[in-house]
């Protein structure tokens, strides 16, 4: 009243009161401290609400407040034309309250009056924002901070509620339509690479400058892998500042809140939630920026429906729970609202993928995330490298880790178990692992003396307990209800305090101001414990257990009821039963009902159920015709449930050893479809080369999405296979990184399906086509679809024909793609004008590193062409011009380039007609070139004189590391110069000088160089007519050398004595791993030497000592003596 009076006051001037005179001027003084102190608080008013008089005022209460504040005078006309011109909106609100802050008229007190005399949303915005957030904040803190332990699974380098969430453009086939642990199960876990992570606090911003704020985001994961921890994090940091500060109002609710509801509001349902907001109309009027969470689609009972929802847009209005939710998610209700559903994936397709703005996944644990949270986790150590070892070794449940809640429950079972001294009950099926579970619940919370409570000793109402969950369980899961009310619990005989201790603990509860709802530990608990429930009742039931009607079909016996189950399994297109019947199957083996003896009442089983139950699911495997589905692999699931794993291995042999051709019959191929699956040597190489034929890909295709590197070569597929693996590659689940079709029968119109699928493919980095046919058509077919293809970073071309009119195809892709790194394009019958083309774009592509020309017909005129363009291009790292006609005129070319070139590493100038003068040019150019490292010149023509001119560039070039001199006609007395330059440089680490006639002489100038030189690693000297003396000089090196690792002396003369010389240097020579002996008249005495030699030196890992006239019998004894002495040495011999 007091700030109305004195509002009022100011406003009218004009009135004038008749003070009595001698009252007057203590009236004044009083009213002048009086005001002085109004102006100081109006100031400060303006002050500390300058955030909110930016946030909310908008043009229309700007327009409104201004014509007030002119007409009482306190703007000037020029006043206005300043706060016109300021700018956007919140620059003219800054610039009138800097302003009114600097008249020295009451302008604050006017201003300030005005708004707390405004009955608009605006203006009660700006005066009652700030109380309100801070009460919303404290309240959610107070609900939300319980959590906090339990959501960051108690590990901080772990924290998995706040890991960054990955961005993904649609849900995949997979994540639609399969259960949960099936998605994990085919992908591993495994990391797309090629998504853009996205933190948590950059959740509701923009992705890019010009784009907008998402208005609906939704997030999926699978069941356990921290959706509702992702919520409760974002909350958490929102309520205390850290994340989303421009969100005024986080709204969270659940849909097992809404579960409870059947016709509301929105205006009613958010009263309901958030009892403590007063007034929402402020909250949802869109002038405030607001944030409403729905969490856990997956525990709706209603199925949203977007076609036949009635319109609403009416907050006030109450309408059926699950139009309510519709409407909100199209944007008919609290459009200014930002909303936020998370959701398994397969009900998340309920949602129209148009009206999401922002679809993320949450990703679970790596494998070295499962290890630091059982490192964590843990502290006894001991327990930790066991968990960690028996995982490795199981990787069914290795792969089920994935999942954060599964790999909590895993954890805490083994642990259980190994605190019991029972390391030999360690689980190795699923099925062992939740009995363990179920009996470590069971026991907790009764009483344990020393010795572990027996099973037996439970109390019956254990028994009881745990067969009314699995009913509860069971029929939930038919009805795909993972959520229940303390209604549903009394229904099935679950007393509500029994929830709180031992068996009960594996129903969690939460409570909310709506309601109080209870779901199982995981969804795999209340599948197991369905499953319990289903293999007890099976023993007895005489009616379809699938039906809670006792009006069904009689079904009698264990056998037709586990039929029905598979049956209806197999017809559930969502899998929603796969993880069912692989427990159930599982509950027929005795050492994972051991641990349930005294929860369940079941008779003794002889195994002959057992092995009925084998036989069924092997008619299974082979029964279907179609392709390879899951519903099929989930039958291999089972009988690795049963452990019954014949078939299993057999199949997984044949695959690791390459044995697979003709026998991939449809049986063979499912378990070909589950060992991609749970093995992680068969999905990251799949070698199915010449296995394959049209009808088994057909048949495997749904299989082979999850590849990581897929070998089909030799396969003899046509251009009909193509179009089967161009759907494959362009599937959104297609996970192959790499894809070998080598020595295929593929065409242009092959090539055409394969290009259609790289516009669309994400995943795939290598493509080898090989020895194929697809020709210049096929490659500018090709070269379209790589000039928008951003993924792939190595293709081979090899022998496919392309000639002069493919390359300049190819040409195209290197002007527009910024992706690719390497380009095998060699024996395609590509000449100078092809090379041209490619050059040119060399000239301009900064990405390209590995570029392989060889056996093409360049010419001089192509090598030319490259030259000038390794004069500019400076990210090229490997050139490779083997086999192409290059003579003294085009090695002149590239050694000019290279003096100005600083990014070759490679040049690959092998057979080709390079004499004495190029050899001379290079000799220059190595002086001056700082970046090459390795040079293959073998089979030319560089005769002594070249190769000294070269020697005299190495005695000074401090770069160049590896060097191929074979086949050019070299003799001793370029040896010694080489020889000579080895003692000054020390940089080169392998030297080749096969097949020159370089003798004894040019052997002892080498081993002379070798006491000194301390760089070389391999040095290979095939073949270069080295007799008893070379062998003995180079022993004597070898006494001294401690770094030369490879000596390669194949097809020389050493002879016994220099077999002696040899082995006298092994024992003590310290470096050498390799040493080739292969064709040098040992006889069996010089082999002998070398093998006893061998037990002074351990180094050695490899020996050949084959074609020496040994014999068999004298072959034993070496290799025997060999093995005897190094064990760790192989011998071939």
């Amino acid at each position: 009243m007091e700030r109305k009076i004195h509002y009022d006051s100011v406003l009218d001037r004009s009135k004038s009161i008749m003070w009595q005179e001698d009252c007057y001027m203590d009236l004044q003084s009083t009213s002048s401290s009086v005001a002085s102190q109004a102006e100081t608080e109006d100031l400060g008013w303006i002050q500390k609400n300058a955030d909110q008089l930016q946030r909310f005022i908008s043009a229309t209460f700007l327009e409104t407040l201004l014509a007030h504040l002119s007409k009482v005078d306190v703007l000037s006309l020029d006043d206005l034309s300043k706060i016109k011109e300021a700018g956007q909106l919140q620059d003219q609100v800054k610039m009138l309250t800097t302003i009114v802050t600097c008249k020295e008229t009451q302008g604050c007190a006017v201003l300030r009056g005005f708004i707390e005399s405004s009955d608009s949303q605006v203006a009660q915005l700006i005066m009652n924002h700030n109380s309100m957030v801070k009460e919303h904040k404290e309240a959610l803190l107070r609900q939300y901070d319980r959590h906090r332990d339990r959501d960051s699974v108690s590990c901080p380098k772990l924290n998995t509620s706040s890991r960054t969430l990955l961005l993904i453009e649609g849900l995949s086939d997979l994540q639609q339509k399969e259960h949960d642990l099936m998605q994990v199960g085919v992908t591993r876990g495994r990391k797309r690479y090629h998504l853009r992570q996205l933190e948590l606090d950059k959740f509701l911003e923009p992705l890019t400058r010009v784009s907008l704020p998402p208005r609906f985001s939704l997030t999926v994961g699978v069941a356990g892998i921290g959706k509702t921890s992702c919520v409760r994090h974002f909350v958490r940091q929102w309520s205390h500042g850290v994340i989303s500060t421009d969100v005024s109002f986080v709204l969270p609710l659940t849909f097992c809140e809404l579960n409870s509801l059947e016709k509301v509001s929105a205006e009613r349902l958010l009263k309901i939630a958030f009892p403590h907001l007063k007034d929402l109309s402020l909250v949802l009027s869109g002038l405030c920026r607001t944030m409403l969470i729905f969490d856990g689609l997956d525990k709706f009972r209603c199925t949203l429906n977007f076609s036949d929802a009635v319109p609403c847009n009416d907050p006030k209005k109450e309408v059926p729970i699950d139009d309510l939710v519709t409407n909100i998610i199209r944007g008919n209700l609290l459009p200014d609202v930002s909303v936020w559903v998370t959701s398994r994936p397969g009900v998340a397709s309920q949602i129209p993928g148009g009206l999401v703005d922002r679809l993320t996944e949450i990703p679970g644990f790596s494998p070295n995330d499962i290890h630091v949270f059982l490192n964590h986790h843990l502290s006894e150590r001991e327990f930790a490298s066991k968990i960690w070892a028996h995982l490795e070794s199981h990787q069914i449940i290795m792969v089920m880790c994935y999942i954060p809640c599964i790999c909590w429950i895993v954890t805490n079972t083994l642990v259980y178990i190994l605190q019991s001294g029972r390391e030999e009950s360690l689980p190795r099926t699923f099925t062992e692992l939740y009995a363990q579970f179920c009996a470590m619940k069971a026991e907790m919370g009764e009483p344990r003396g020393k010795e572990p409570i027996k099973m037996e000793q439970l109390h019956g109402t254990n028994r009881k307990l745990f067969g009314n969950l699995g009913r509860l369980a069971f029929y939930g899961l038919l009805k795909c209800k993972y959520t229940f009310s303390e209604q549903d619990l009394k229904a099935y005989g679950i007393d509500l305090l029994s929830t709180q201790c031992s068996l009960g603990t594996v129903l969690n509860w939460e409570e909310s101001a709506i309601c109080t709802t209870y779901q199982f530990t995981h969804l795999t608990v209340q599948e197991f414990l369905a499953a319990t429930f289903y293999y007890v009742s099976s023993k007895r039931a005489i009616f379809d257990l699938f039906s809670e009607s006792t009006m069904s079909w009689p079904k009698i016996g264990f056998q037709n009821h586990f039929k029905s189950a598979f049956q209806h399994s197999q017809q559930a297109e969502d899998g929603h039963l796969d993880v069912f019947v692989r427990f159930l199957t599982g509950l027929l083996s005795s050492v994972a009902l051991k641990p349930l003896t005294g929860l369940l009442t079941v008779g003794k089983d002889d195994g002959n159920q057992k092995t009925w139950a084998a036989g069924f699911l092997q008619g299974l495997l082979v029964s279907g015709v179609a392709a390879v589905s899951l519903r099929a692999v989930n039958i291999a699931y089972c009988l690795q449930e049963l452990q019954h794993t014949e078939l299993l291995r057999r199949v997984e042999e044949d695959l690791k050893f390459g044995r697979l051709a003709g026998k991939l019959t449809r049986a063979s191929s499912v378990v070909l479809g589950y060992l991609l699956h749970v093995s992680p040597e068969c999905s990251e190489q799949t070698n199915l080369t010449g296995a394959l034929t049209y009808t088994t890909v057909k048949c495997l295709l749904p299989q082979l999405l999850y590849c990581h590197h897929l070998r089909l070569e030799n396969n003899n597929f046509n251009d009909d296979v193509m179009e089967l693996l161009g759907s494959l590659l362009s599937a959104k689940d297609c996970h192959i990184q790499e894809i070998s079709l080598a020595e295929n029968s593929i065409s242009n119109k092959g090539a055409k399906s394969l290009s259609r699928a790289l516009l669309v493919n994400r995943t795939l980095t290598s493509l080898n086509l090989r020895n194929n046919n697809i020709g210049s058509k096929g490659a500018k077919f090709l070269a379209e679809s790589l000039k928008m293809n951003q993924v792939l970073v190595t293709v081979n071309f090899q022998n496919n024909a392309i000639e002069d009119e493919g390359a300049q195809a190819l040409a195209e892709v290197l002007h527009y793609n910024r992706k690719l790194v390497s380009l095998n394009i060699q024996k395609n019958m590509i000449g100078p004008r092809g090379a041209k083309s490619i050059a040119d774009a060399l000239k301009t592509n900064r990405t390209l590193t590995n570029l392989i020309l060889c056996s093409n017909q360049l010419g001089d005129k192509g090598t030319i062409a490259l030259a000038e363009a390794l004069a500019i291009n400076q990210t090229l790292l490997s050139l490779q011009l083997q086999s192409n006609s290059v003579s003294n005129r085009g090695m002149t070319a590239l050694t000019t380039a290279l003096r100005l070139n600083h990014g070759l590493v490679s040049l690959n100038l092998r057979e080709n007609s390079i004499g004495v003068e190029g050899a001379k040019n290079m000799a220059h150019a190595l002086q001056e070139n700082n970046s090459l490292q390795e040079l293959d010149l073998t089979a030319n023509l560089l005769h002594d004189e070249g190769v000294q001119a070269i020697a005299g560039a190495i005695k000074f070039n401090q770069c160049l590391t590896t060097l191929h001199l074979q086949w050019n006609f070299i003799r001793s007395s370029a040896t010694k110069v080489l020889a000579h330059a080895l003692l000054h440089n020390a940089t080169m680490q392998l030297l080749d000088l096969q097949e020159n006639a370089i003798g004894n002489e040019g052997i002892a100038y080498l081993a002379e160089a070798l006491k000194t030189n301390a760089s070389l690693h391999i040095l290979c000297l095939q073949g270069v007519s080295m007799g008893t003396s070379g062998a003995i000089a180079m022993a004597k090196a070898l006494m001294i050398n401690q770094t030369l690792e490879i000596l390669d002396l194949r097809g020389n003369a050493v002879g016994m004595e220099g077999a002696k010389a040899l082995a006298k240097a092994l024992k003590s020579n310290r470096s050498l791993k390799s040493l080739n002996l292969q064709e040098n008249t040992l006889g069996m005495d010089g082999a002998i030497f070398i093998a006893t030699a061998l037990k002074r030196n351990h180094q050695l890992t490899y020996i050949n000592l084959q074609v020496n006239g040994i014999g068999e019998s004298g072959a034993k004894v070496i290799s025997d003596t060999i093995r005897s002495n190094a064990p760790g040495c192989v011998v071939d011999i």
